[in-house]
C-alpha cells in the first residue's frame, strides 16, 4: 500500500515537471533568435520557432535550445570568418601605418636622389658646357649606384665612392697633362696615388663618411619598415585553430542558441578566449618591441648625424669644392704622380689641338635656396621621421594589447558583469583572467591551447624581427651588415664604415612568402635606369673638374 502510494507520488511530480517544462518551451520563443540568424544571411529554413530539445549540440549547452545540428555548424564557420577579421580590423591602422610611411620614405628617398642629380647636372652643364657634357659618365655612374645601394643591390659604398674619386683622378690628370700620352696602366698608378696625395683635400674622406653613414641608415629604415609592414600582414592573418573556433562560437552565437542573441560577452570571459586564441601573437610581442625601439634609434639619427637630406642636397657644391682644391694643387700633384709612375711620353698633340672652344665665363655657381629644386615629396626629413616616429611609438605593445583592444567594453563586450553572456547563460563570469603568451594558456579555462606546440609562422617572423633588429642596431652605428642581392642571387657582399667579418650574417627574411629584402622593386629600377640614361646624354664631371683645377686664364690660353 505504501509503496503503491510512492508511485502515485512520484507519477504527480513527473507530470507536474512535465507541463511545466511544456509550458515553459511553449513561453520561450526563437523568434529573436531567428531575426539575428537571419540577419546574418542564413536562411531560416528548418530553423524552429521555439525552442527544442539540445541533445544533439556539439558546443553550446545542450538544454532547450533554438538551433539545431545544422544552425550550430553554420554559426561555427561564422566565428572562425569573424574572428579573422576581428584581427585584420583591429590590427589595419598599424598594418596601414607601414605601408604609407614605407610608401612615403621611399619615395622621398628616391627623389632626393632624383633631384640632387638634376641640380648636379643642371648646375655643371650651365656653367661649364661641352667639357661637362663630355664626361658626365662618371656622375651619372656615382648616382646610379647610390641609387642600387639603396634599392637593395649588391653594392659596397666605401669601394664605389674609392672608385669614383680614382675616376675622377684620372680623368682629370688627363686633362691637366693633355701634352702627354697615358697608358691603362699608367693611369691605373696615377689612381694610386689618390690616398697619399690627396689631390681632392679632405673632401672624399668626409663625404664618404657622410654618405655612408646616412646610406646605410636610410636603406635599413626603409628596410625596417617594409619588415613591419610584412611581419604585420602575415601575422594578422591568423593561424585559427579548431580550439579556439570551438571557444569563439561558445562565446559569440551560443547566446543565439539559447534565444538571447542580443546578450554580449562578459569581458573577462572575452579576454580568456582571446588571449587563448592569440597566445602566439603575444609571444612575438617582445622581439616586436625591440624592433621598434630599433626603429626609433635609426629614427633619431636620421633626424641627426646621418641626416641623408643634409649630405645629398650640397653633394654638387661638396664635389665643386674637391674640383677647386685639385685646381689648385694641379701641378704639385702632377709632380709627385710623374716621380712615383715615371715621366709619361709625349702625344705629339697639344693641348690647343684638342678642340676644346669652350670659353670659361663664370665660375662654380651653387644654387640659392630658392633656387634649388623643391626637395622631395613636399616635405623634409626631419618632417617625415618625426611622424614616423610617432607612428611607430603607438605600435609598441601591439599584440600583447591586441585581446584587450578586441574585447574592448561596449564593442564586443558587456559593460554591465551581472547581465553578461558568461558562457552558459546570462550572468557573472567568475574564472581569473590569464596571463599573456603561449606558456600562461595552460590555465585558461575556456581555451584548450596545446603550449608544446608553438605556431611555426609566427617563430619565423620572430626571427625575421630578430634579424632585422641587428641590422639596425648596426646602422644606428653606422655600419652595414652582409646582404643579399635580389638582382644578383647566390652572391652577398658588405659594406659600410667599419662593417667586418664581425658584422652580422646575411639578411634572410624567414617566412611562407617571399623575402621582404627581395620584394619586387622592378618599378623603381626601371625609373633609375631611366634616370641614368637620360644623365648619359648629358656631361661628366670629370671635365669639369679639369676645367675648375686649371686657372681660368691659362685654361683658355691652353686650349685654343
Amino acid at each position: 500500500m505504501y509503496a503503491m502510494w510512492r508511485l502515485q507520488v512520484a507519477l504527480c511530480t513527473l507530470s507536474v515537471l512535465s507541463l511545466s517544462s511544456a509550458g515553459e518551451s511553449k513561453a520561450r520563443s526563437c523568434s529573436e533568435a531567428r531575426q539575428a540568424y537571419t540577419a546574418k544571411g542564413f536562411s531560416l529554413v528548418n530553423v524552429p520557432h521555439q525552442e527544442i530539445s539540445g541533445e544533439h549540440l556539439r558546443v553550446c549547452p545542450q538544454g532547450y535550445t533554438c538551433c539545431t545540428s545544422e544552425m550550430e555548424d553554420k554559426l561555427h564557420q561564422q566565428s572562425k570568418l569573424e574572428f579573422e577579421n576581428l584581427v585584420k580590423n583591429s590590427s589595419h591602422n598599424m598594418r596601414t601605418t607601414f605601408v604609407s610611411r614605407h610608401k612615403k620614405f621611399d619615395e622621398f628617398f628616391l627623389e632626393l636622389l632624383d633631384n640632387s642629380e638634376k641640380s648636379l647636372n643642371s648646375m655643371f652643364t650651365r656653367t661649364y658646357g661641352k667639357l661637362y657634357m663630355q664626361n658626365s659618365e662618371v656622375f651619372q655612374d656615382l648616382f646610379t649606384e647610390l641609387k642600387r645601394y639603396y634599392t637593395g643591390g649588391n653594392v659596397n659604398l666605401e669601394e664605389m665612392l674609392n672608385d669614383f674619386w680614382s675616376r675622377l683622378l684620372e680623368r682629370m690628370f688627363q686633362l691637366l697633362n693633355s701634352q702627354y700620352h697615358f697608358t691603362d696602366d699608367y693611369l691605373e698608378c696615377v689612381s694610386k696615388y689618390t690616398d697619399q696625395l690627396k689631390p681632392f683635400g679632405d673632401v672624399p674622406r668626409k663625404l664618404k663618411a657622410q654618405v655612408t653613414r646616412a646610406f646605410i641608415a636610410a636603406r635599413t629604415f626603409v628596410q625596417g619598415l617594409m619588415v613591419g609592414r610584412e611581419v604585420a600582414n602575415r601575422v594578422a592573418k591568423v593561424n585559427v585553430l579548431p580550439a579556439c573556433v570551438r571557444a569563439l562560437t561558445k562565446m559569440l552565437y551560443c547566446p543565439y542558441c539559447r534565444g538571447m542573441p542580443g546578450l554580449k560577452p562578459c569581458h573577462n570571459y572575452c579576454h580568456n578566449v582571446m588571449r587563448g586564441c592569440l597566445a602566439n601573437q603575444a609571444d612575438l610581442d617582445a622581439e616586436w618591441n625591440l624592433f621598434i625601439d630599433a626603429m626609433l634609434l635609426v629614427a633619431d639619427r636620421l633626424e641627426g648625424p646621418f641626416n641623408i637630406e643634409a649630405v645629398i642636397e650640397p653633394v654638387d657644391i661638396k664635389i665643386s669644392d674637391a674640383i677647386m682644391t685639385m685646381q689648385d694643387n694641379s701641378m704639385q700633384v702632377s709632380a709627385k704622380v710623374f716621380q712615383g709612375c715615371g715621366q709619361p711620353k709625349q702625344s705629339g698633340v697639344g693641348r690647343s689641338a684638342r678642340g676644346i672652344s669652350d670659353v670659361f665665363s663664370g665660375r662654380f655657381r651653387p644654387y640659392t635656396p630658392e633656387e634649388r629644386p623643391t626637395t622631395a615629396a613636399g616635405t623634409s626629413l626631419d618632417r617625415l621621421v618625426i611622424d614616423i616616429k610617432e607612428r611607430l611609438k603607438e605600435s609598441k605593445r601591439f599584440w600583447s594589447n591586441l585581446p584587450d583592444d578586441i574585447c574592448a567594453k561596449g564593442k564586443l563586450t558587456e559593460s554591465d558583469e551581472d547581465q553578461c553572456w558568461n558562457s552558459h547563460t546570462k550572468g557573472r563570469y567568475f574564472p581569473e583572467v590569464v596571463g599573456e603568451g603561449l606558456t600562461n594558456q595552460v590555465s585558461n579555462p575556456e581555451v584548450d591551447v596545446d603550449i608544446t606546440r608553438p605556431d611555426t609562422l609566427i617563430r619565423q617572423q620572430i626571427m625575421a624581427l630578430r634579424v632585422m633588429t641587428n641590422k639596425l642596431k648596426n646602422a644606428y652605428n653606422g655600419n652595414d651588415i652582409y646582404f643579399q642581392d635580389s638582382s644578383d642571387e647566390g652572391s652577398t657582399s658588405g659594406s659600410g664604415s667599419g662593417c667586418s667579418d664581425g658584422c652580422t650574417t646575411e639578411f634572410v627574411f624567414v617566412g611562407t612568402e617571399a623575402p621582404v629584402i627581395g620584394a619586387d622593386r622592378s618599378d623603381e629600377r626601371a625609373a633609375a635606369a631611366a634616370a641614368g640614361k637620360s644623365f648619359s646624354s648629358a656631361p661628366s664631371l670629370v671635365l669639369v673638374v679639369a676645367a675648375l683645377t686649371l686657372p681660368l686664364g691659362a685654361m683658355q690660353t691652353q686650349w685654343r
